[in-house]
């Protein structure tokens, strides 16, 4: 009976996913996109007061009023689909990137999106990738998430996604780790715990903030008994954003900021 489960195994598809299938796809992630093509001002405004996190807002800037949307902030909650010029996002590019890069700002009077400056990303990734080759271990950290990323987590582990084929693999103490990826808005209760755990990992090391709570607190940002999210407590190199993300994205996000370029000079 063995031998027939074995061969039936060998016998069927492979359902690995292939990676190109996964680098910025937002399938099920739920988080918007914005057809600037059809934004107006009436609906920039009606967006703002769909949001319930003021994800979407209006800011003045060079006497002009913009649309911003805020994907670290954003859970994803579907109330500005329901407008014409807003849709789920079937890619995402904004996972693994700096805190700047997690903010869009779009011009309704002239339906264009308007640039921003970029900051310059720090070099640990490339360093770590020199060390290590391409192999790299994870250290999940819960600071006070309510699971939704874990169990999303979890599923990179699985056959379908396969993150050890990369060579990123999840280890157990953060003495042995190169990155550190936090979920949660970090409760009073975890803030040194968070620290600790920061301070025990080898130098050079990345941190990864998860979800619209390890990057902007999320729905619980103004609870007294939260300390913040991830960046007020520890300094944090990435985010990924969403509420949860979903594998494709956190696997996005785990090798865009490995690839990041370096500063001039390093």
């Amino acid at each position: 009976m063995i031998l027939d489960v074995i061969q039936r195994s060998l016998q069927s598809p492979n359902r690995l996913v292939p990676v190109e299938s996964l680098l910025g796809r937002a399938d099920g992630g739920r988080m918007p996109h914005v057809d600037v093509s059809l934004l107006t001002a009436e609906m920039a405004e009606t967006a703002c007061r769909l949001c319930p996190t003021s994800a979407l807002s209006l800011v003045h800037r060079e006497e002009k009023e913009l649309l911003c949307l805020d994907y670290g902030q954003c859970i994803g909650c579907g109330r500005c689909a329901e407008l014409k010029a807003f849709s789920i996002a079937e890619r995402l590019t904004c996972c693994g990137v700096s805190k700047q890069r997690l903010v869009q700002y779009f011009d309704p009077e002239r339906a264009t999106e308007v640039e921003t400056e970029l900051d310059i990303p720090k070099a640990a990734g490339r360093e770590i990738l020199s060390l290590m080759g391409r192999a790299l271990n994870i250290r999940q950290l819960d600071a006070g998430s309510c699971n939704g990323c874990e169990a999303e987590i979890t599923a990179l582990t699985n056959p379908y996604y396969d993150l050890e084929r990369f060579g990123i693999h999840f280890v157990a103490s953060p003495k042995h780790a190169d990155l550190l990826l936090v979920t949660g808005s970090v409760t009073r209760n975890m803030a040194v715990a968070v620290k600790q755990t920061y301070e025990a990992v080898p130098a050079p090391k990345l941190v990864v903030a998860v979800g619209a709570c390890g990057c902007s607190g999320g729905i619980f940002a103004t609870s007294p008994a939260v300390a913040g999210p991830v960046d007020k407590v520890i300094p944090v190199d990435a985010y990924i954003p969403g509420c949860p993300p979903t594998p494709a994205m956190l696997l996005t996000g785990i090798l865009e900021v490995l690839r990041r370029p370096t500063k001039p000079g390093k």
